[in-house]
């Protein structure tokens, strides 16, 4: 699995002209899956992104979770996040996983986010052409990555 985390101050997902999600103060997650990734790494990169400690306490440091500042996450999947340009100029997507085991993957990680904790959890659509809007704060963006979660 490959996570690529804004912290958001709002972001929302629209498709075909309508709205489907949208989130105030916390994450947009985007997340690709590949081949060989399982649940027990879904879960464990949630509780991850969930504890993850990226949010300012009083002082201006990054010392505070998603839990600790009750922040809502916005799940998106996105399977170019395994594209792959290392030859010519269109990039190509075999290290992606296949649509019908992608998804659940991409289901399975939003359902553990809602187990850790976090609250107002929302999600894109799979497999639609989706318009991302966010308002990035920081900005703040980091990438995880199975197997190093």
């Amino acid at each position: 699995m490959r996570i690529v985390l804004q912290r958001v101050s709002r972001a929302s997902v629209s498709v075909d002209g309508k709205m489907v999600s949208k989130i105030a103060r916390g994450l947009l997650l985007l997340v690709g899956i590949t081949q060989g990734d399982t649940e027990p790494v879904a879960e464990a990169l949630a509780r991850k992104v969930a504890n993850l400690r990226i949010f300012e306490d009083d002082a201006g440091k990054m010392n505070l979770s998603l839990l600790d500042v009750q922040g809502a996450a916005l799940v998106v999947s996105q399977f170019t996040l395994y594209a792959s340009t290392r030859r010519g100029r269109r990039p190509g997507f075999t290290d992606a996983a296949a649509p019908e085991v992608a998804e659940p993957l991409v289901a399975c990680f939003a359902n553990a986010l809602r187990h850790a904790g976090v609250t107002g959890v929302q999600t894109g659509i799979f497999g639609a052409h989706m318009l991302v809007e966010i308002c990035n704060d920081g900005p703040v963006t980091l990438i995880l990555e199975s197997p190093g979660v």
